[in-house]
C-alpha cells in the first residue's frame, strides 16, 4: 500500500471497509436468524421436526369377550392375518416412471393370485402409490402363507423388480374377527361385529362401547427406510383391551331351549317363535330363544327376519294368558272371590254389538274352573265388574304396555289403550281375555315370573356382571324389584288355580312334568288380517306361560309359536315345549321329582341324559318305532374310556353331540333314526375310538 498512489490506496481501504461492512452484516443477519429459529420458534420448529419423523398409529383393542352365567365362552374375538401394503417400498429400487409402472401391473398380478383377486383390483389400489393401503382383509392361513412367499428372499434369490423377483412392501398384520363358538345358539339375542369392528345388532350393539375398549393413538420414530420404531414402547394391551361380559344366560338351558323350539316350529309348520325362561326370584332370564334363528359367524348368509329377536320385537295378541292376571286383578281388587262362583251363559254372552263366546260352554264355574276350561265370559264378566280404568292400571301394573329396558336394541313395549281414552265395554271384556292389546314373550315371562314369586315384579336382568380384561369388576347387577302387583296372597292362590289348568281336563295337561305340580295357562289366539282388518280365520298364535314347581318355583317359562299350521292349540302346541324344557330345565338344577331322591336318579346311569327323554317323547308323539337292540354285559370304563349308550331312535344331530361328548368317531351311514350300532349299546370304547351308527327311516 506504500508503493501506492495515495488516491488508489485510499480507494482500496473504502472498498476494504464496503466488503467488511458487508459481511458484518450478513453475518449479523444469520446471527439474528439463528437466534430466532434456535430460541424465539424453536417451540415450532421442534413440533414440525417431531411431525416429520414420527407416525401416528391408532391401536384396535381386542374387543371383549360375551360369557354365559357359567362362564363359557358365547363370543370371543381371535386374531387372524390382514394383508396391506407400502407401495413406496415396493418400487424402490426400479428407476424410471414406464418400468415403475409395468412392475406394479407383474405386482398386481402376482399378489392377486396369491390372494385369490382380481388382478385389477389390486393395481387399482396399488397405482395410488401410498405407503400404507389394505389389499384384503382377514385372510385364511394358506393366503398369508403364499404372501410371505412372494417376500421370501431364500425362494425367490436377491433379484428384485418384475419376473421372479421378491416382491417387497408387503405386510401380514393380525387383526381382530369375532368368532361365535356356539354356532347358531342365542344369535339373535347375541348379535353380530361388523368388519369395521363395531356391533350391528344384538348386545354387541347395544354393549358396544364397553366391549370395544379404548382406541390408543401410539407415537413412534420412522428410520431412513420408513419402518416405526417405538421407542417408549406400546401400551399394555390389557388397559386397552374391551371389558367382559357376563350373561344370566345359561348356555344348556338356551341349548334345549332353541333345540325344543325349532323341532316344534318345523313340526307344525310354524311361521316362527320364541322362548323365554326366567327366574321368578331374580328376573334373571336363563333363556332367550327364537325361532328362526342365524349362525352371527354367517351373518352375511342371513335374512333380517331370521336376526330379529322374537322374544322382545315380536308383539302379538296374548290370548286366554292374559286371564291370569285379569283374575289376580279381580282377585286384588275385591271384585271376585276365590271361592265364588260365576255363571257363564252357557257358552254365549252379547257385549253392545257383539256377541262372546266359549270354547268349552258351561253354566256355572269357579275361579279356578274359569281358568282350567278357559272362559272368556267369565273373564270378560270380571274386567267388566272391575270397569276399564281399574283393568287398564291392573294390567298396566304387571308390566304391559311399557318396554322391560333390557339391554337389547328394538323392544317393543306392546299396546295397551292410553288411559286417556277410556275403554268402552267392549273393549274392556276384549282385552280381559287377551284381545284387542298386545304384548312381548318377555313381558309375559316377566308377569308370569311375578305370580311364581309372591307378586314382585321384577327388573329383567340379561347382564349379570361386567370386567375389565385383567378381571377387575366394572359393574353388577343385582336382583331390582320394580314394584309390588298383587299381594302375596293373591298370588298363591292364582298359583293354586293355575295348577287345575295343568291337571285333570284342563287345557294345558301337555305342560305336566313328571312328578312336578306345574301352574300354567294356555292361549290360542286368532291373528288379525291385514287386508280386511278382521280377525283371520286359519292364522293362530298359540302359547304356554307357566312356571315349576307350583309350590316354591325355580323356573317361569313363556312358549310362542306364530302361524302353526298342522295345529294351532295352545295345549297341543306350545305345552309340550313348555314341559320339555322345564324337564330338562330342573334337572340341569338338580331337582327331583316327587318320590324320588338323588341316589334313585344316580342309579338311572352314571351319566343321565336330559336329551334322551326329549326322543323318547318325540319318539311316542309321533309314532316312531324303530328297531330295538340288545345292550352289551360290559364293566365299568377305565381311565380314557367310555360307555356306549343306546342311541336307538336318536336323530343324527343327538348322536353327533352325544359322540362329541364322548370324545368318539362316528361313522354314520343312512338317514332317518338310529337303528344298529356297532360296537352295541353297553360296550366299552377308547376315548377316539370309531363307532358305527346306522340309520334307517321311522317306520
Amino acid at each position: 500500500m506504500k508503493n501506492l498512489d495515495p488516491t488508489r490506496a485510499k480507494w482500496i481501504r473504502v472498498r476494504m471497509g464496503l466488503l467488511c461492512g458487508i459481511m458484518a452484516l450478513g453475518l449479523g443477519g444469520f446471527v439474528s436468524s439463528a437466534y430466532r429459529v434456535q430460541v424465539e420458534d424453536a417451540a415450532s420448529w421442534k413440533e414440525t421436526a417431531e411431525n416429520q419423523r414420527q407416525r401416528r398409529l391408532h391401536i384396535e383393542p381386542k374387543r371383549g369377550g360375551i360369557y354365559d352365567r357359567n362362564g363359557a365362552a358365547l363370543a370371543a374375538s381371535v386374531e387372524v392375518p390382514s394383508i396391506s401394503a407400502d407401495v413406496v417400498e415396493m418400487l424402490k429400487g426400479i428407476d424410471g416412471q414406464n418400468a415403475q409402472a409395468a412392475a406394479l401391473i407383474d405386482f398386481s398380478t402376482r399378489v392377486a393370485g396369491a390372494l385369490g383377486m382380481d388382478p385389477s383390483d389390486v393395481h387399482q389400489k396399488l397405482a395410488n402409490r401410498r405407503r400404507f393401503v389394505w389389499l384384503k382383509r382377514r385372510v385364511t392361513a394358506e393366503e398369508a402363507q403364499a404372501v410371505r412367499d412372494l417376500g421370501d428372499v431364500k425362494k425367490h434369490g436377491s433379484a428384485y423388480g418384475p419376473g421372479k423377483g421378491v416382491v417387497k412392501g408387503l405386510g401380514v398384520e393380525g387383526e381382530g374377527r369375532r368368532y361365535y363358538p356356539g354356532r347358531e345358539l342365542a344369535g339373535p339375542v347375541l348379535g353380530f361385529v361388523a368388519p369395521d369392528g363395531f356391533g350391528k345388532d344384538g348386545l354387541e350393539l347395544s354393549l358396544d362401547e364397553e366391549l370395544r375398549g379404548r382406541v390408543e393413538e401410539v407415537r413412534g420414530l420412522r428410520d431412513r427406510s420408513g419402518r416405526l420404531l417405538f421407542a417408549d414402547g406400546v401400551a399394555d394391551e390389557q388397559a386397552l383391551a374391551g371389558h367382559n361380559v357376563y350373561l344370566t344366560i345359561d348356555q344348556h338351558i338356551q341349548f334345549v331351549a332353541e333345540r325344543e323350539l325349532a323341532a316344534a316350529a318345523r313340526t307344525y309348520e310354524a311361521a316362527g317363535g320364541s322362548v323365554v325362561v326366567v327366574e321368578p326370584d331374580t328376573g334373571a332370564i336363563l333363556a332367550m330363544a327364537s325361532w328362526p334363528g342365524y349362525n352371527p359367524n354367517d351373518y352375511r348368509e342371513s335374512e333380517a327376519s331370521q336376526r330379529r329377536d322374537r322374544s322382545l320385537n315380536d308383539r302379538f295378541e296374548p290370548g286366554s294368558t292374559m286371564k291370569i292376571f285379569t283374575i289376580a286383578a279381580g282377585l286384588a281388587s275385591g271384585a271376585i272371590q276365590p271361592t265364588q262362583r260365576m255363571y257363564c251363559e252357557k257358552g254365549l254372552m252379547a257385549v253392545d254389538n257383539v256377541t262372546i263366546r266359549d270354547t268349552h260352554p258351561a253354566e256355572w264355574l269357579s275361579i279356578s274352573e274359569v281358568l282350567a276350561y278357559s272362559s272368556n265370559i267369565c273373564s270378560a264378566k270380571i274386567g267388566l265388574s272391575m270397569g276399564g280404568n281399574k283393568l287398564y292400571d291392573a294390567l298396566r301394573r304387571f308390566g304391559f304396555g311399557q318396554a322391560t329396558a333390557l339391554p337389547l336394541p328394538g323392544e317393543s313395549s306392546g299396546t295397551l289403550r292410553p288411559r286417556g281414552r277410556p275403554w268402552v265395554q267392549v273393549e274392556t271384556a276384549a282385552a280381559s281375555f287377551g284381545q284387542g292389546i298386545s304384548a312381548t314373550n318377555v313381558q309375559l315371562a316377566m308377569a308370569t315370573a311375578a305370580i311364581a314369586n309372591g307378586g314382585n315384579l321384577m327388573e329383567p336382568m340379561i347382564v349379570s356382571r361386567v370386567e375389565t380384561a385383567s378381571g377387575e369388576l366394572v359393574r353388577e347387577a343385582v336382583p331390582k324389584v320394580r314394584r309390588r302387583v298383587v299381594s302375596r296372597t293373591v298370588a298363591r292362590t292364582v298359583a293354586e288355580m293355575m295348577v287345575s289348568v295343568t291337571e285333570g281336563e284342563g287345557t294345558g295337561t301337555e305342560a305336566a312334568v313328571d312328578g312336578f305340580e306345574v301352574a300354567g295357562k294356555t292361549a290360542t289366539a286368532q291373528k288379525t288380517d291385514p287386508a280386511t282388518g278382521r280377525y283371520s280365520i286359519d292364522k293362530y298364535v298359540a302359547s304356554f306361560v307357566g312356571f315349576v314347581p307350583a309350590r316354591n318355583p325355580r323356573i317361569a317359562i313363556a312358549v310362542m309359536l306364530d302361524e302353526p299350521m298342522v295345529d294351532h292349540a295352545g295345549g297341543a302346541v306350545a305345552a309340550p315345549i313348555f314341559r320339555r324344557v322345564a324337564s330338562s330345565a330342573l334337572k340341569y338344577k338338580g331337582l327331583t321329582p316327587k318320590g324320588t331322591t338323588r341316589a334313585d336318579v344316580t342309579k338311572l346311569g352314571s351319566e343321565p341324559d336330559p336329551a334322551q327323554a326329549v326322543i323318547e317323547t318325540l319318539r311316542r308323539e309321533r309314532g316312531l318305532t324303530p328297531g330295538v337292540q340288545e345292550v352289551a354285559a360290559a364293566g365299568k370304563p377305565g381311565r380314557g374310556q367310555v360307555k356306549v349308550p343306546d342311541m336307538t331312535g336318536w336323530p343324527a344331530r343327538e348322536v353327533m353331540l352325544k359322540l362329541g361328548e364322548l370324545g368318539v368317531k362316528g361313522k354314520l351311514s343312512g338317514t332317518g333314526l338310529v337303528a344298529r350300532q356297532e360296537p352295541p349299546p353297553g360296550s366299552v370304547l377308547d376315548q377316539g375310538a370309531e363307532l358305527a351308527v346306522a340309520f334307517e327311516p321311522a317306520r
